[in-house]
């Protein structure tokens, strides 16, 4: 038997026992995990630290050595992200509507776990924790597959957290972790139907696409993101530098930052090149269009290529549109349907920007850095869906609970 198909196995074993426990028993189990972690950080951080020689080596870029990277600030915070999740409200047994039918028929709908969840993801090993975390606290059973190149610290914290399971009501077998780096342990997770229930990808648009493309197991998609500021010719000239640099330099390493801003071509000039200037201050590259090359010379010539690419990284297209309308075609062109942000003093223009733009998450005036779970109110966040079933947007406890409908009756037959 293939280490997928025995861990997973073990992990639907586990869902049975899991989805029965009572929230206080899994809040306990939240909270043991958290000092667990806290009380191991060294230990983690060694681990973690093979992992960053292993990039560097490898010469993975620094804004990907960043997301890899643990220390002790972060491990406190991927801590508070598990008890942040024991104090939000349980949604399973949520009684969502209640039915009384003519026939006498009560019907009820709740929310329940979806069983097992498979987590595919790459090189951030916050995510094995928030994801353990938040299955765990739906009384979902997990299955990770992380990424080749966060290896040693995913193995080291999955250790910490099955020993801290040992203390509490929830399995240790409910979380298990695939540590065979070959493709073809993605592969074989994806086609286990009847033992994993739902596979939520979480990654660059390579990996999405893949899983996407080929798992029979059904999937939550959650998106690459090619995010876009749009500035309107009537933008307040601070507000607009503040929010472009934050959407971009914040962390530029995260699905939600920044990849192409769009300017308004009766945008003040002046207040433009003051922007590329700070951008460049904080060693962004910039990519631009022919009227961007003009007013910034040292813009590289951006292609058609560049503006379907998530960077992830110091590097930003801008390309300067005559109005809203192309704004609106560049982002429905190129746009990952994830966060889109108009910058503008014009409300007609800000009300058409909201209700066109075809994205999980759109901004007026505001950063897209804020499309994420924590910033949302709903604690940690499995991922954020960029689909349209299900779930959308950053995805929170009840975007992992499925629905069951309790029907009581006195004897009734249909007729």
């Amino acid at each position: 038997m293939s280490e997928v198909l025995h861990k997973s196995t073990l992990a639907k074993q586990a869902s049975t026992r899991l989805g029965a426990l009572s929230t206080d028993h899994k809040n306990e189990a939240l909270l043991i995990m958290a000092k667990a972690l806290i009380s191991h950080t060294d230990e983690i951080i060694t681990a973690n630290i093979e992992d960053l020689e292993r990039g560097r080596a490898q010469g993975t870029s620094e804004s990907m050595l960043d997301r890899l990277r643990l220390d002790s600030v972060r491990i406190e915070g991927i801590a508070s992200a598990l008890r942040q999740i024991a104090d939000l409200d349980d949604p399973v047994g949520d009684l969502l509507e209640t039915l009384e039918r003519p026939n006498g028929l009560i019907i009820e709908k709740l929310r329940v776990p979806i069983g097992v969840i498979g987590i595919i993801y790459e090189a951030r090993p916050n995510v094995t924790v928030d994801a353990a975390g938040l299955s765990l606290k739906t009384g979902n059973a997990v299955v990770l597959r992380g990424g080749s190149a966060a290896l040693s610290s995913n193995r080291k914290m999955v250790e910490v957290l099955h020993q801290a399971l040992e203390q509490s009501a929830i399995p240790r077998d409910a979380l298990q972790l695939i540590e065979d780096a070959d493709r073809a342990s993605v592969n074989e997770m994806m086609k286990l139907n009847g033992i994993i229930d739902v596979i939520i990808p979480r990654g660059g648009h390579s990996l999405i696409q893949n899983v996407v493309q080929n798992s029979t197991v059904p999937v939550i998609e959650t998106g690459a993101g090619i995010c876009h500021t749009f500035i309107d010719a009537t933008a307040d000239h601070q507000m607009a530098l503040d929010i472009a640099i934050n959407a971009k330099v914040q962390r530029p390493s995260v699905c939600n930052s920044m990849e192409t801003l769009l300017v308004h071509t009766d945008y003040d000039q002046t207040a433009f090149i003051a922007l590329a200037e700070a951008l460049r201050e904080d060693q962004v590259e910039i990519r631009g269009c022919a009227g961007t090359r003009q007013l910034i010379p040292w813009a590289k010539e951006v292609t058609e290529q560049d503006y379907a690419t998530e960077y992830n990284d110091y590097i930003l297209n801008i390309k300067i549109v005559a109005n809203l309308d192309e704004a609106l075609q560049h982002i429905a062109t190129y746009g990952t349907m994830h966060s889109e942000c108009i910058v503008t003093a014009d409300e007609n223009n800000a009300k058409r920007f909201m209700q066109e733009v075809d994205a999980a998450a759109v901004y007026h005036n505001a950063s897209t850095r804020f499309t994420d779970g924590f910033e949302f109110g709903f604690g940690a966040e499995i991922g954020i869906s960029t689909q349209k079933l299900h779930a959308r947007g950053p995805m929170g406890l009840p975007a992992l609970t499925s629905t069951k409908y309790r029907i009581y009756g006195n004897g009734q037959i249909r007729q």
